[in-house]
């Protein structure tokens, strides 16, 4: 029986990019299906994004540096190159996207490109015209898609999501769940390869 995950997480963290690509690695070893739970960390940040250095200006250029070279090393052990946004994005479009992608069953590979965009391309994920370019190049309907979101289509699932991140006591991203068994923040590779290993052996049941 494969594990069926779920993960919490949203497109503005680093940190959910790393853990996405890390769990997408180990898809082929265990057979599980990724079941995305748009989860918007940042909903006060304007709808038209907002510059690095705005946020948190308390923090000085060193200390930036320092935590997005820590990113940059984490993203490195699972073949990722990430540079930090220049522009800080409102996700809820993006997260809402991700809904359309879905049910056209394209979600994980939107999810990659929309991660790609922000964090190696530095686009601005929270506008609807990009989200459109960046749907037409996996395959998806750009105008449907801009239509979706214009009519406020996949707001409900968002507020769905955030419920049931609640109801579960997620206040941080990225969370995955193995059943009821909640893992927060992004893992290496092998470690989460490790937990992966002793969930499928306690779903199998004890060996004879």
């Amino acid at each position: 029986m494969a594990p069926s995950l779920i993960m919490f997480a949203d497109f503005i963290c680093p940190f959910c990019y790393i853990g996405f690509e890390t769990v997408r690695r180990l898809q082929p070893e265990f057979g599980f299906d990724i079941e995305w739970k748009g989860f918007q960390i940042h909903p006060e940040w304007p709808a038209e994004g907002m510059s690095a250095q705005a946020y948190r200006p308390a923090i000085d250029a060193e200390t930036r540096r320092a935590v997005w070279q820590r990113i940059a090393a984490l993203g490195e052990a699972v073949g990722l190159e990430l540079k930090p946004p220049e522009l800080l994005a409102n996700s809820r479009s993006a997260l809402e996207a991700a809904e359309f992608a879905r049910e056209f069953g394209k979600a994980e590979v939107f999810e990659d490109r929309i991660f790609r965009a922000y964090f190696r391309e530095n686009l601005n994920i929270g506008s609807s015209g990009v989200l459109a370019e960046l749907a037409a190049e996996t395959g998806l309907d750009g105008k449907e898609l801009i239509l979706a979101l214009e009519s406020g289509r996949y707001r409900n699932r968002l507020q769905e999501n955030a419920v049931a991140a609640q109801q579960r006591g997620v206040d941080g991203v990225p969370t995955f769940f193995l059943g009821d068994y909640p893992l927060v923040g992004a893992q290496s590779e092998q470690v989460m390869r490790q937990i992966l290993q002793r969930y499928v052996q306690r779903l199998a049941g004890p060996s004879k």
